[in-house]
Protein backbone atom coordinates (compact mmCIF):
# COMPACT_ATOMS: atom_id res chain seq x y z
CA UNK A 1 0.00 0.00 0.00
CA UNK A 2 1.11 3.44 -1.14
CA UNK A 3 1.90 5.74 1.90
CA UNK A 4 -0.19 8.97 2.04
CA UNK A 5 0.63 12.37 3.85
CA UNK A 6 -2.86 13.31 3.50
CA UNK A 7 -3.79 17.12 3.26
CA UNK A 8 -0.62 18.25 3.55
CA UNK A 9 -0.92 19.79 0.29
CA UNK A 10 -4.72 19.98 -1.15
CA UNK A 11 -6.23 19.53 2.52
CA UNK A 12 -8.22 16.52 1.36
CA UNK A 13 -9.13 13.19 3.06
CA UNK A 14 -7.32 10.99 0.87
CA UNK A 15 -7.30 7.42 2.86
CA UNK A 16 -11.25 8.56 3.00
CA UNK A 17 -11.48 9.13 -0.60
CA UNK A 18 -9.55 6.09 -1.43
CA UNK A 19 -11.59 3.56 0.60
CA UNK A 20 -14.75 5.07 -0.81
CA UNK A 21 -13.66 4.21 -4.46
CA UNK A 22 -12.23 0.60 -3.66
CA UNK A 23 -15.49 0.13 -1.49
CA UNK A 24 -17.42 1.08 -4.11
CA UNK A 25 -15.57 -1.55 -6.26
CA UNK A 26 -15.53 -4.26 -3.75
CA UNK A 27 -19.41 -3.95 -2.52
CA UNK A 28 -21.74 -5.31 -5.20
CA UNK A 29 -18.57 -8.01 -6.12
CA UNK A 30 -18.55 -9.38 -2.77
CA UNK A 31 -22.25 -9.41 -2.75
CA UNK A 32 -23.22 -11.19 -5.72
CA UNK A 33 -20.01 -13.73 -5.06
CA UNK A 34 -21.90 -14.09 -1.82
CA UNK A 35 -25.24 -14.55 -3.38
CA UNK A 36 -23.84 -17.39 -5.36
CA UNK A 37 -22.31 -19.25 -2.46
CA UNK A 38 -25.09 -19.06 -0.99
CA UNK A 39 -27.06 -20.32 -3.48
CA UNK A 40 -24.55 -22.94 -4.30
CA UNK A 41 -24.17 -24.09 -0.70
CA UNK A 42 -28.09 -24.72 -0.45
CA UNK A 43 -28.03 -26.61 -3.73
CA UNK A 44 -25.42 -28.81 -2.50
CA UNK A 45 -27.34 -29.51 0.73
CA UNK A 46 -30.64 -30.12 -0.76
CA UNK A 47 -29.28 -32.55 -3.29
CA UNK A 48 -27.21 -33.98 0.01
CA UNK A 49 -30.32 -34.78 1.71
CA UNK A 50 -32.30 -35.92 -0.99
CA UNK A 51 -29.63 -38.81 -1.77
CA UNK A 52 -29.70 -39.51 1.55
CA UNK A 53 -33.50 -40.21 1.26
CA UNK A 54 -33.31 -42.24 -1.59
CA UNK A 55 -30.29 -44.24 -0.23
CA UNK A 56 -32.07 -44.95 3.41
CA UNK A 57 -34.94 -45.93 0.91
CA UNK A 58 -32.19 -48.38 -1.67
CA UNK A 59 -31.60 -50.00 1.89
CA UNK A 60 -35.08 -50.37 3.08
CA UNK A 61 -35.83 -52.42 -0.08
CA UNK A 62 -32.23 -54.55 -0.09
CA UNK A 63 -33.89 -56.58 2.75
CA UNK A 64 -36.39 -57.86 0.64
CA UNK A 65 -33.95 -58.61 -1.83
CA UNK A 66 -31.94 -61.00 0.41
CA UNK A 67 -32.77 -64.88 -0.36
CA UNK A 68 -31.82 -65.58 3.67
CA UNK A 69 -34.53 -63.53 4.85
CA UNK A 70 -37.34 -66.05 3.28
CA UNK A 71 -39.33 -68.95 4.24
CA UNK A 72 -36.87 -68.89 7.99
CA UNK A 73 -38.26 -71.05 10.48
CA UNK A 74 -39.08 -70.32 14.50
CA UNK A 75 -38.67 -72.83 16.76
CA UNK A 76 -39.66 -72.92 20.47
CA UNK A 77 -39.51 -75.46 23.31
CA UNK A 78 -35.65 -74.23 24.48
CA UNK A 79 -36.21 -75.20 28.41
CA UNK A 80 -33.95 -75.88 30.93
CA UNK A 81 -32.99 -78.91 29.57
CA UNK A 82 -32.10 -77.90 26.17
CA UNK A 83 -31.98 -75.06 23.96
CA UNK A 84 -32.50 -75.39 20.05
CA UNK A 85 -31.93 -73.20 17.04
CA UNK A 86 -33.42 -73.81 13.48
CA UNK A 87 -33.11 -72.56 10.00
CA UNK A 88 -35.24 -72.89 6.54
CA UNK A 89 -34.53 -76.50 5.94
CA UNK A 90 -36.65 -77.27 9.05
CA UNK A 91 -40.24 -78.23 8.14
CA UNK A 92 -42.79 -77.25 10.27
CA UNK A 93 -43.74 -79.83 12.69
CA UNK A 94 -43.80 -80.70 16.56
CA UNK A 95 -41.25 -83.02 18.32
CA UNK A 96 -40.52 -84.58 22.32
CA UNK A 97 -37.26 -84.66 23.23
CA UNK A 98 -35.88 -86.09 25.83
CA UNK A 99 -31.91 -85.85 27.27
CA UNK A 100 -31.18 -89.07 28.73
CA UNK A 101 -26.99 -88.28 29.11
CA UNK A 102 -24.94 -85.25 29.18
CA UNK A 103 -21.15 -85.82 27.09
CA UNK A 104 -18.29 -86.30 29.60
CA UNK A 105 -14.48 -85.96 29.75
CA UNK A 106 -12.22 -88.96 30.60
CA UNK A 107 -10.57 -87.82 33.22
CA UNK A 108 -7.94 -90.91 35.11
CA UNK A 109 -6.17 -90.39 38.41
CA UNK A 110 -2.48 -92.43 39.19
CA UNK A 111 -1.99 -94.37 42.42
CA UNK A 112 0.03 -92.39 45.16
CA UNK A 113 3.51 -91.24 44.50
CA UNK A 114 5.95 -89.59 47.50
CA UNK A 115 6.71 -86.13 46.25
CA UNK A 116 10.62 -87.05 45.27
CA UNK A 117 9.73 -90.42 44.09
CA UNK A 118 11.53 -91.89 40.91
CA UNK A 119 8.13 -92.72 39.00
CA UNK A 120 10.50 -95.35 36.61
CA UNK A 121 12.00 -95.04 32.99
CA UNK A 122 11.36 -95.87 29.23
CA UNK A 123 8.78 -94.40 27.02
CA UNK A 124 5.05 -93.57 28.00
CA UNK A 125 2.78 -92.90 24.86
CA UNK A 126 -0.87 -91.33 25.83
CA UNK A 127 -3.20 -91.14 23.04
CA UNK A 128 -7.43 -89.52 22.92
CA UNK A 129 -9.03 -89.61 19.78
CA UNK A 130 -7.11 -88.87 16.63
CA UNK A 131 -4.24 -87.20 18.88
CA UNK A 132 -1.33 -89.54 20.41
CA UNK A 133 2.22 -88.43 21.67
CA UNK A 134 5.17 -89.98 23.54
CA UNK A 135 7.35 -88.58 26.23
CA UNK A 136 10.37 -90.02 27.38
CA UNK A 137 11.26 -90.55 31.57
CA UNK A 138 14.58 -91.00 32.74
CA UNK A 139 15.23 -93.01 36.08
CA UNK A 140 14.76 -89.57 38.22
CA UNK A 141 12.13 -88.38 37.23
CA UNK A 142 9.08 -87.48 39.13
CA UNK A 143 5.53 -87.64 38.89
CA UNK A 144 5.64 -83.74 38.73
CA UNK A 145 8.01 -84.25 35.54
CA UNK A 146 5.95 -86.48 34.20
CA UNK A 147 3.14 -83.78 34.51
CA UNK A 148 5.60 -80.94 32.85
CA UNK A 149 6.42 -83.17 30.22
CA UNK A 150 2.44 -84.40 29.18
CA UNK A 151 1.41 -80.17 29.32
CA UNK A 152 4.71 -78.80 27.74
CA UNK A 153 7.06 -81.37 26.09
CA UNK A 154 9.60 -82.33 25.00
CA UNK A 155 7.69 -85.05 22.54
CA UNK A 156 9.84 -87.53 20.57
CA UNK A 157 9.72 -87.27 16.72
CA UNK A 158 7.08 -84.52 15.55
CA UNK A 159 4.41 -85.32 18.13
CA UNK A 160 2.53 -83.13 20.11
CA UNK A 161 -0.11 -82.96 22.80
CA UNK A 162 -3.61 -81.66 21.73
CA UNK A 163 -6.21 -83.99 23.82
CA UNK A 164 -4.99 -84.24 27.23
CA UNK A 165 -4.41 -82.05 30.64
CA UNK A 166 -2.07 -82.88 33.36
CA UNK A 167 -2.18 -81.85 37.03
CA UNK A 168 -1.30 -82.86 40.18
CA UNK A 169 -3.57 -83.26 43.44
CA UNK A 170 -2.04 -84.33 46.65
CA UNK A 171 -3.83 -86.21 49.17
CA UNK A 172 -2.79 -87.26 52.75
CA UNK A 173 -1.34 -90.70 50.60
CA UNK A 174 0.85 -88.28 48.46
CA UNK A 175 0.98 -86.98 44.95
CA UNK A 176 -1.79 -88.24 42.19
CA UNK A 177 -1.15 -87.67 38.34
CA UNK A 178 -4.88 -86.63 37.41
CA UNK A 179 -5.57 -86.86 33.43
CA UNK A 180 -8.10 -85.25 31.85
CA UNK A 181 -9.37 -85.16 27.92
CA UNK A 182 -9.62 -82.08 26.54
CA UNK A 183 -12.76 -83.26 24.29
CA UNK A 184 -15.46 -84.81 25.40
CA UNK A 185 -17.30 -88.30 24.44
CA UNK A 186 -16.20 -91.91 23.81
CA UNK A 187 -14.20 -91.16 21.04
CA UNK A 188 -11.86 -88.96 23.04
CA UNK A 189 -11.36 -91.86 25.74
CA UNK A 190 -7.64 -91.54 26.99
CA UNK A 191 -5.30 -94.70 26.67
CA UNK A 192 -1.76 -95.27 28.12
CA UNK A 193 0.61 -97.85 27.02
CA UNK A 194 4.11 -98.06 28.17
CA UNK A 195 7.36 -98.98 27.26
CA UNK A 196 8.97 -100.03 31.17
CA UNK A 197 12.87 -100.08 31.11
CA UNK A 198 12.07 -102.56 34.04
CA UNK A 199 11.07 -105.45 30.91
CA UNK A 200 7.52 -105.11 32.36
CA UNK A 201 4.88 -102.81 30.74
CA UNK A 202 1.70 -103.64 32.50
CA UNK A 203 2.76 -104.36 36.27
CA UNK A 204 2.22 -102.59 38.94
CA UNK A 205 5.87 -101.20 39.64
CA UNK A 206 8.37 -99.03 37.71
CA UNK A 207 6.57 -96.74 34.69
CA UNK A 208 3.81 -99.37 34.08
CA UNK A 209 1.88 -98.65 37.28
CA UNK A 210 0.20 -95.75 35.07
CA UNK A 211 -0.82 -97.98 32.23
CA UNK A 212 -4.23 -97.70 31.14
CA UNK A 213 -5.50 -99.42 28.05
CA UNK A 214 -9.28 -101.07 27.87
CA UNK A 215 -8.93 -100.81 23.89
CA UNK A 216 -8.95 -104.71 23.36
CA UNK A 217 -12.32 -106.51 23.16
CA UNK A 218 -11.46 -109.25 25.75
CA UNK A 219 -11.76 -107.35 29.16
CA UNK A 220 -9.11 -110.15 30.26
CA UNK A 221 -6.67 -108.09 28.25
CA UNK A 222 -7.53 -104.63 29.86
CA UNK A 223 -4.73 -102.58 32.03
CA UNK A 224 -6.14 -100.41 34.29
CA UNK A 225 -3.47 -99.31 36.66
CA UNK A 226 -4.89 -96.15 36.79
CA UNK A 227 -8.51 -95.30 38.24
CA UNK A 228 -10.67 -94.47 35.96
CA UNK A 229 -12.76 -90.78 37.87
CA UNK A 230 -14.62 -90.39 35.29
CA UNK A 231 -15.42 -92.57 32.45
CA UNK A 232 -15.31 -90.53 28.39
CA UNK A 233 -19.04 -90.70 27.94
CA UNK A 234 -21.23 -89.48 24.95
CA UNK A 235 -24.74 -87.36 25.06
CA UNK A 236 -27.71 -89.12 24.18
CA UNK A 237 -31.30 -87.50 23.55
CA UNK A 238 -34.49 -89.58 22.60
CA UNK A 239 -36.76 -88.01 19.91
CA UNK A 240 -40.87 -88.76 20.42
CA UNK A 241 -39.78 -91.70 22.88
CA UNK A 242 -37.89 -93.97 20.09
CA UNK A 243 -36.03 -92.72 17.91
CA UNK A 244 -32.07 -92.06 20.32
CA UNK A 245 -29.19 -89.92 19.01
CA UNK A 246 -25.79 -89.86 20.59
CA UNK A 247 -23.19 -87.06 20.54
CA UNK A 248 -19.08 -86.71 21.03
CA UNK A 249 -20.24 -83.35 22.39
CA UNK A 250 -23.75 -81.71 24.46
CA UNK A 251 -24.58 -80.71 20.41
CA UNK A 252 -26.66 -82.53 17.97
CA UNK A 253 -26.88 -80.33 14.87
CA UNK A 254 -29.29 -81.41 11.92
CA UNK A 255 -30.60 -84.51 13.49
CA UNK A 256 -33.98 -82.93 12.70
CA UNK A 257 -33.68 -81.69 8.89
CA UNK A 258 -32.51 -77.82 9.61
CA UNK A 259 -33.27 -78.09 13.48
CA UNK A 260 -30.03 -78.15 16.52
CA UNK A 261 -30.22 -79.30 19.17
CA UNK A 262 -27.73 -79.02 22.09
CA UNK A 263 -28.75 -80.93 25.87
CA UNK A 264 -28.06 -78.49 28.68
CA UNK A 265 -29.13 -80.87 32.47
CA UNK A 266 -30.59 -84.49 31.98
CA UNK A 267 -34.24 -85.30 32.51
CA UNK A 268 -34.85 -87.36 35.46
CA UNK A 269 -37.98 -90.15 35.30
CA UNK A 270 -40.42 -87.82 37.10
CA UNK A 271 -39.46 -85.08 34.15
CA UNK A 272 -41.90 -83.93 31.38
CA UNK A 273 -39.89 -84.31 27.77
CA UNK A 274 -38.85 -81.05 26.17
CA UNK A 275 -41.79 -80.18 23.30
CA UNK A 276 -40.38 -78.60 20.30
CA UNK A 277 -42.35 -76.94 17.62
CA UNK A 278 -41.49 -75.63 14.55
CA UNK A 279 -43.37 -73.07 12.24
CA UNK A 280 -42.78 -70.85 9.35
CA UNK A 281 -41.81 -67.43 9.97
CA UNK A 282 -42.27 -65.20 7.26
CA UNK A 283 -41.99 -61.63 8.77
CA UNK A 284 -39.54 -60.56 7.45
CA UNK A 285 -41.81 -59.71 4.25
CA UNK A 286 -44.43 -57.53 6.58
CA UNK A 287 -40.79 -56.10 8.28
CA UNK A 288 -39.45 -55.16 5.22
CA UNK A 289 -42.38 -53.48 3.18
CA UNK A 290 -43.56 -51.62 6.89
CA UNK A 291 -39.45 -50.23 6.37
CA UNK A 292 -39.55 -49.28 3.11
CA UNK A 293 -42.88 -47.78 3.20
CA UNK A 294 -41.70 -45.53 6.41
CA UNK A 295 -38.67 -44.77 4.11
CA UNK A 296 -40.48 -43.91 1.01
CA UNK A 297 -43.01 -41.37 3.03
CA UNK A 298 -40.07 -39.24 4.98
CA UNK A 299 -38.76 -39.47 0.77
CA UNK A 300 -42.12 -38.04 -0.25
CA UNK A 301 -42.59 -35.50 2.88
CA UNK A 302 -38.33 -34.46 1.64
CA UNK A 303 -39.77 -34.00 -2.19
CA UNK A 304 -42.65 -31.96 -1.14
CA UNK A 305 -40.48 -29.13 1.00
CA UNK A 306 -37.63 -29.24 -1.44
CA UNK A 307 -40.11 -28.81 -4.60
CA UNK A 308 -42.91 -26.53 -3.14
CA UNK A 309 -44.44 -23.16 -4.72
CA UNK A 310 -46.50 -21.21 -3.98
CA UNK A 311 -47.71 -17.77 -1.80
CA UNK A 312 -45.70 -19.22 1.08
CA UNK A 313 -42.09 -19.35 -0.86
CA UNK A 314 -40.69 -21.69 -3.22
CA UNK A 315 -38.24 -24.41 -1.89
CA UNK A 316 -34.63 -24.60 -2.62
CA UNK A 317 -35.16 -27.16 -5.64
CA UNK A 318 -38.32 -25.95 -6.90
CA UNK A 319 -39.09 -26.48 -10.40
CA UNK A 320 -35.74 -28.89 -10.04
CA UNK A 321 -35.71 -31.03 -13.22
CA UNK A 322 -33.97 -34.03 -11.19
CA UNK A 323 -36.00 -33.83 -8.51
CA UNK A 324 -38.87 -33.92 -10.82
CA UNK A 325 -37.44 -36.98 -12.43
CA UNK A 326 -36.65 -39.35 -9.68
CA UNK A 327 -39.92 -39.02 -7.99
CA UNK A 328 -41.97 -39.62 -11.33
CA UNK A 329 -39.82 -42.77 -12.30
CA UNK A 330 -40.47 -44.11 -8.41
CA UNK A 331 -44.05 -43.68 -8.31
CA UNK A 332 -43.62 -45.30 -11.57
CA UNK A 333 -41.50 -48.16 -10.42
CA UNK A 334 -43.75 -48.65 -7.72
CA UNK A 335 -47.14 -49.52 -9.65
CA UNK A 336 -45.01 -52.03 -11.93
CA UNK A 337 -46.53 -55.92 -12.22
CA UNK A 338 -43.97 -58.90 -11.88
CA UNK A 339 -44.53 -61.91 -14.07
CA UNK A 340 -44.83 -65.25 -12.15
CA UNK A 341 -43.64 -68.14 -13.22
CA UNK A 342 -47.54 -70.04 -12.86
CA UNK A 343 -48.53 -67.56 -15.13
CA UNK A 344 -49.67 -64.86 -12.75
CA UNK A 345 -48.07 -61.74 -11.65
CA UNK A 346 -48.09 -59.97 -8.45
CA UNK A 347 -47.40 -55.93 -7.69
CA UNK A 348 -46.80 -53.89 -4.46
CA UNK A 349 -50.66 -52.55 -4.32
CA UNK A 350 -51.51 -56.85 -4.80
CA UNK A 351 -49.49 -57.08 -1.59
CA UNK A 352 -51.09 -54.68 0.00
CA UNK A 353 -48.75 -51.29 -0.28
CA UNK A 354 -51.34 -48.78 -0.98
CA UNK A 355 -51.19 -44.79 -1.79
CA UNK A 356 -53.70 -42.06 -0.80
CA UNK A 357 -54.57 -38.88 -2.68
CA UNK A 358 -51.25 -37.52 -1.93
CA UNK A 359 -49.12 -40.31 -2.57
CA UNK A 360 -48.19 -41.46 0.77
CA UNK A 361 -48.30 -44.97 1.53
CA UNK A 362 -49.80 -47.30 4.09
CA UNK A 363 -49.85 -51.41 3.80
CA UNK A 364 -52.78 -53.21 4.58
CA UNK A 365 -51.78 -55.95 6.23
CA UNK A 366 -54.73 -58.40 5.64
CA UNK A 367 -54.09 -58.37 2.12
CA UNK A 368 -50.40 -59.21 2.76
CA UNK A 369 -51.38 -62.03 5.17
CA UNK A 370 -53.74 -63.38 2.63
CA UNK A 371 -51.02 -63.46 -0.58
CA UNK A 372 -48.32 -64.80 2.11
CA UNK A 373 -50.78 -67.47 3.67
CA UNK A 374 -51.80 -68.76 -0.26
CA UNK A 375 -48.31 -68.82 -1.76
CA UNK A 376 -45.13 -67.35 -0.46
CA UNK A 377 -43.10 -68.90 -2.98
CA UNK A 378 -44.80 -66.65 -5.10
CA UNK A 379 -44.14 -63.51 -3.11
CA UNK A 380 -40.17 -64.36 -2.63
CA UNK A 381 -40.45 -65.20 -6.56
CA UNK A 382 -41.93 -61.29 -6.84
CA UNK A 383 -39.01 -59.91 -5.09
CA UNK A 384 -36.39 -61.74 -5.75
CA UNK A 385 -37.21 -63.00 -9.16
CA UNK A 386 -37.29 -67.08 -10.02
CA UNK A 387 -33.58 -67.44 -11.11
CA UNK A 388 -30.15 -65.72 -11.22
CA UNK A 389 -30.41 -64.07 -14.53
CA UNK A 390 -34.19 -62.89 -14.08
CA UNK A 391 -34.05 -61.10 -10.71
CA UNK A 392 -37.38 -59.74 -8.97
CA UNK A 393 -38.43 -56.06 -7.89
CA UNK A 394 -36.10 -55.78 -5.05
CA UNK A 395 -33.31 -56.17 -8.21
CA UNK A 396 -34.93 -53.32 -10.54
CA UNK A 397 -35.78 -51.35 -7.84
CA UNK A 398 -32.26 -51.37 -6.83
CA UNK A 399 -31.16 -50.80 -10.06
CA UNK A 400 -33.32 -47.58 -10.56
CA UNK A 401 -31.84 -46.31 -7.25
CA UNK A 402 -28.64 -46.97 -8.18
CA UNK A 403 -28.93 -44.42 -10.98
CA UNK A 404 -29.20 -41.35 -8.91
CA UNK A 405 -27.34 -42.68 -5.23
CA UNK A 406 -23.81 -44.30 -6.92
CA UNK A 407 -21.03 -42.39 -6.42
CA UNK A 408 -21.01 -41.52 -9.99
CA UNK A 409 -24.94 -41.39 -10.08
CA UNK A 410 -26.51 -38.45 -11.34
CA UNK A 411 -27.29 -36.77 -7.81
CA UNK A 412 -24.02 -37.40 -6.90
CA UNK A 413 -22.93 -35.94 -10.17
CA UNK A 414 -24.68 -32.46 -9.77
CA UNK A 415 -22.89 -32.45 -5.90
CA UNK A 416 -19.89 -32.80 -7.52
CA UNK A 417 -20.54 -29.89 -10.41
CA UNK A 418 -21.80 -27.11 -7.39
CA UNK A 419 -18.94 -28.61 -5.45
CA UNK A 420 -16.05 -27.57 -8.18
CA UNK A 421 -18.21 -24.05 -8.87
CA UNK A 422 -18.04 -23.04 -5.41
CA UNK A 423 -14.32 -24.12 -5.08
CA UNK A 424 -14.34 -21.80 -7.96
CA UNK A 425 -15.67 -18.72 -5.63
CA UNK A 426 -12.36 -18.85 -3.75
CA UNK A 427 -10.29 -18.38 -6.44
CA UNK A 428 -12.52 -15.34 -7.56
CA UNK A 429 -12.14 -13.90 -4.14
CA UNK A 430 -8.14 -14.65 -4.14
CA UNK A 431 -8.21 -12.69 -7.81
CA UNK A 432 -10.23 -9.87 -7.10
CA UNK A 433 -8.34 -8.86 -3.52
CA UNK A 434 -4.97 -8.84 -5.90
CA UNK A 435 -7.00 -6.20 -8.24
CA UNK A 436 -8.49 -4.26 -5.02
CA UNK A 437 -4.91 -4.22 -3.64
CA UNK A 438 -4.07 -2.71 -7.00
CA UNK A 439 -6.33 -0.31 -7.59
CA UNK A 440 -5.95 0.77 -4.24
CA UNK A 441 -1.91 1.60 -4.71
CA UNK A 442 -2.94 3.50 -8.18
CA UNK A 443 -5.46 5.38 -6.35
CA UNK A 444 -2.99 6.27 -3.29
CA UNK A 445 -0.45 6.67 -5.92
CA UNK A 446 -2.77 9.07 -7.56
CA UNK A 447 -4.19 11.06 -5.09
CA UNK A 448 -0.30 11.67 -3.49
CA UNK A 449 0.61 13.17 -6.50
CA UNK A 450 -1.80 15.57 -6.77
CA UNK A 451 -1.24 16.49 -3.12
CA UNK A 452 2.36 17.15 -3.79
CA UNK A 453 1.54 19.02 -7.16
CA UNK A 454 -0.67 21.40 -4.84
CA UNK A 455 1.76 21.81 -2.39
CA UNK A 456 4.49 22.77 -4.68
CA UNK A 457 1.85 25.13 -6.10
CA UNK A 458 0.74 26.58 -2.66
CA UNK A 459 4.80 27.10 -2.68
CA UNK A 460 4.98 29.00 -5.91
CA UNK A 461 2.25 31.24 -5.15
CA UNK A 462 3.41 31.97 -1.67
CA UNK A 463 7.06 32.91 -3.23
CA UNK A 464 5.05 34.94 -6.09
CA UNK A 465 3.02 36.71 -3.74
CA UNK A 466 5.80 37.96 -1.64
CA UNK A 467 8.05 39.44 -4.06
CA UNK A 468 4.97 41.40 -5.58
CA UNK A 469 4.59 42.49 -2.27
CA UNK A 470 8.23 44.05 -1.50
CA UNK A 471 8.32 45.61 -5.51
CA UNK A 472 8.76 49.64 -5.65
CA UNK A 473 5.56 51.28 -5.83
CA UNK A 474 3.21 48.62 -5.21
CA UNK A 475 0.99 49.72 -2.32
CA UNK A 476 -0.70 47.19 -0.04
CA UNK A 477 -4.33 47.81 -0.37
CA UNK A 478 -5.71 48.12 3.02
CA UNK A 479 -8.65 46.15 4.14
Amino acid sequence: MAISFNGLGSGLAVSDIVDALVNAERTPFTSRLNKREATLTTDISAAGALKSALEKLQTSMEALGDVENYQRRSISGGDDFLSVESDKDAQPGGYNVKVDALAQAHKLSSPAFAADEPIGSGVITISSGENSFSTVLSPTNTLEDLRDQINNGPFTGTDSNDSVTATIVTTDAGQHLVLTSKETGEENAISITVQDNDGNNTDAGGLSRLAYDVSDADPANHVTNLTEVDAAQNAQITIDGTLTVTSNTNEFKNVIDGVDITAKKVHDADDDDSSLKVTENNSNIKAGLNSFIESYNELLELSKNLGRSGEDGAGVMAGDSMLRGVMSKLRQQLTNEVGLSDGSSLSLSKLGVEADRYGKLTLDTERLDEQVKADVDLVQEFFLGDNEDEGGFAQSFDELMSFYTDSDGIVQNRIDSKQTQLDGLDDERIDFARKMESLESRLYAQYNSMDLLVAQLNSTSSYVQAQLDNMPGVVKKSN
